[in-house]
């Protein structure tokens, strides 16, 4: 099997499957594992495909993902190649779709072993956040954030946060607060994503002044919005970082 991975994070899980040769492409921004990063062919960016080069490659599977991948480039796709175009908003729907792929690329047990650890370690970490609320920040200038019916508003979720943002996918600010979907209005924690903006400390005054009482973090996107092997190692980031805080 030839296999070209669209997505990151699944790139990263297919690693984690023990698959290697057969997977032949994989986009600029799958910087893990390290050594495919610099091994692999690159077929362009997750919103940019080269196809010329996935022509080149002649895979046999191609692994989207509705929200990372545009429609234009995955109908063009399936037209030539077999598609497995992957929709997870929702850590049951990581679990669903994780077990499909496996399936796809025939590591069932593989995936069957490192689902049953990811479950075991997200049930133990459910009540981490102990209902503080957040506003999740992914980008500036302007500033979007994190509403429902997406991965990171289930993944905080799911260890006891509540998101204050009332709007759907990855809303304006300026729109949130202009439609006072902002409940409450100062949130206990601001957390700034380190991706797909990446967000550093210089950052953290300017956010400040926008909610003085809230507290700001600093937070690693990775881990709230990879869905995979990255699941592995999320109980125990949020545990680590939030074992001595309260909003």
């Amino acid at each position: 099997m030839r296999i070209v991975s669209l997505v990151p994070s699944l790139t990263e899980y297919l690693w984690a499957l023990g698959l290697d040769t057969e997977v032949v492409g994989i986009t600029k921004f799958c910087v893990h594992p390290k050594v495919w990063k610099q091994t692999k062919d690159k077929v362009g960016g997750t919103k940019k495909v080269n196809f010329d080069v996935i022509e080149r490659l002649k895979p046999d599977l191609i692994i989207a993902n509705r929200e990372e991948n545009t429609k234009e480039d995955i109908t063009l796709l399936a037209q030539r190649y077999e598609v497995l175009l992957t929709d997870i908003n929702s850590i049951d729907q990581a679990y669903s779709d994780l077990s499909i792929i496996a399936e796809r690329v025939g590591k069932n047990t593989e995936a069957e072993q490192l689902l049953l650890q990811i479950q075991g370690q997200f049930q133990r970490g459910s009540k981490i956040g102990q209902g503080s609320s957040f506003l999740y920040l992914i980008w500036k200038d302007p500033y979007f954030v994190v509403g429902p019916n997406t991965y990171i508003h289930a993944f905080l979720s799911h260890f006891g946060f509540i998101n204050a943002c009332g709007i759907e996918r990855y809303p304006d600010l300026a729109e949130v607060l202009k439609a006072k979907m902002l409940l409450p209005a100062n949130p206990d924690f601001i957390f700034l994503s380190s991706e797909p903006f990446p967000f550093e400390e210089k950052h953290i005054a300017e956010v400040q002044a926008l909610f003085p009482n809230s507290k700001i973090e600093l937070i690693d996107g990775e881990m709230c919005s990879w869905y995979g092997a990255r699941m592995l190692q999320a109980t125990s980031y949020i545990a680590e970082k939030f074992k001595n805080q309260k909003g």
